[in-house]
């Protein structure tokens, strides 16, 4: 199974727009660790399985084939507090979402029904 966490992974388009988010976010000292880029059929697969077949949270609703990682036009992320990821820092990931809109990147924290990604932005 394959989830990268390299920025190198996605499309060269969507790597130039993550990087002047990374630095946009860094200009208002918004440290972000980017956890996953491209994945691979079985690792969208697994995530999938979570809270339906498998113990756990559902966390996607995308399966193998479907995910825009597997496109390598989408990414998720942390923000960081020191040397830890701050996964309740609810206004952190906000900044982070708007300002990754602000740069014509979609952010999943404004997604319509009840699985709002706020980790995640992708290519529009």
């Amino acid at each position: 199974m394959i989830n990268s966490r390299d920025i190198n992974d996605l499309t060269p388009a969507f790597k130039t727009m993550a990087e002047r988010w990374l630095e946009a976010c860094a200009s208002v000292d918004l440290e972000i660790l980017i956890t996953s880029t491209y994945r691979d059929d079985d690792y969208q697969n697994y995530l999938y399985s979570l809270g339906r077949t498998v113990k756990g949270d559902i966390v996607t609703n995308a399966r193998g084939g479907e995910s825009e990682h597997q496109k390598r036009t989408a990414l998720d992320f942390c923000v960081m507090h020191g040397n830890k990821c701050a996964w309740n820092d609810k206004d952190g990931f906000k900044r982070a979402g708007i300002l990754a809109e602000s740069l014509g990147l979609k952010w999943a924290g404004r997604w319509a029904g009840k699985l709002k990604e706020t980790s995640h932005v992708q290519q529009k």
